[in-house]
């Protein structure tokens, strides 16, 4: 386990592979681990980082605030103080609108980025995630945490086709997540509406959507397309919120070859 110090607290990270850098950041109740895999298939060629948001996995839960602009300045912090000048970013939902707003603030720290299943628009989050944003609700919630977990596990076969395994990985990042970062995190994703910056892109952008997914309307996809005119969107059929899972395979061949093409 590996972490560095920021001004803001202890930011954890993995790393896996030789080669240049690729930045991976992790979506919302989630943490590094959701990359393990496309570490592993990336790390013949580049050298990744999986990062954990604060708030998350491993990282300091106390000392920032949650938010997307706050998530910007851990990366940038976290790329300075590792010597990473400038990389490919990819995110999945959460970590996605980071990672393009990142590449918005500091043009420079980001070759090119690709996003996951990620709300250009906070409008686009489901119902049950902008009510998630509602600290009366998260306090509920976070009172009777067996019946939430209960509740997510008989969801879980919308979310994800392997939803066993995408179910255990949630429990466990659940368990090291606070109730502040738990709300206040998707509240503030709820109000983030990137439209209006979407014209200034100078580099590359991706993004994967799956037509099945229910967290967060694919359609966010179009809304990229139309902001950016050089944008690629890729539509997975037969995935949800987690292409990454559904279609392991696809999946990794698609973000290798754009990352490849820098």
């Amino acid at each position: 386990m590996s972490s560095i110090v920021t001004d803001r607290g202890v930011v954890h990270y993995e790393t896996f592979g030789r080669g240049k850098p690729v930045i991976l950041l992790h979506c919302w109740l989630g943490s590094w681990s959701y990359w393990l895999s496309t570490m592993e298939y990336l790390g013949s060629k580049y050298k990744t980082y999986a990062l954990d948001f604060w708030g998350f996995g491993d990282s300091a839960k106390q000392g920032a605030s949650f938010t997307v602009v706050e998530y910007v300045e851990m990366v940038n912090q976290f790329m300075e103080r590792m010597g990473l000048e400038r990389a490919p970013v990819m995110g999945h939902s959460m970590g996605g609108t980071v990672s393009l707003s990142l590449a918005l603030t500091y043009p420079k720290r980001v070759s090119r980025v690709a996003i996951v299943g990620s709300p250009v628009v906070g409008s686009g989050l489901s119902f049950l995630l902008k009510v998630a944003g509602n600290r009366g609700i998260a306090q509920i919630l976070y009172k009777f945490p067996g019946l939430f977990l209960l509740g997510v596990k008989l969801a879980s076969p919308f979310y994800a086709r392997d939803w066993r395994t995408w179910y255990e990985m949630f429990e466990k990042d659940m368990s090291s997540t606070t109730m502040e970062s738990f709300f206040a995190s998707i509240r503030d994703l709820r109000f983030t509406d990137l439209r209006p910056r979407l014209h200034e892109f100078r580099v590359p952008v991706m993004g994967i959507f799956g037509r099945k997914d229910n967290i967060v309307n694919p359609k966010q996809g179009e809304i990229l397309r139309t902001g950016v005119e050089s944008a690629l969107v890729h539509y997975f059929d037969n995935s949800a919120h987690f292409p990454m899972l559904d279609e392991t395979g696809r999946f990794h061949e698609v973000v290798q070859e754009f990352i490849d093409s820098q």
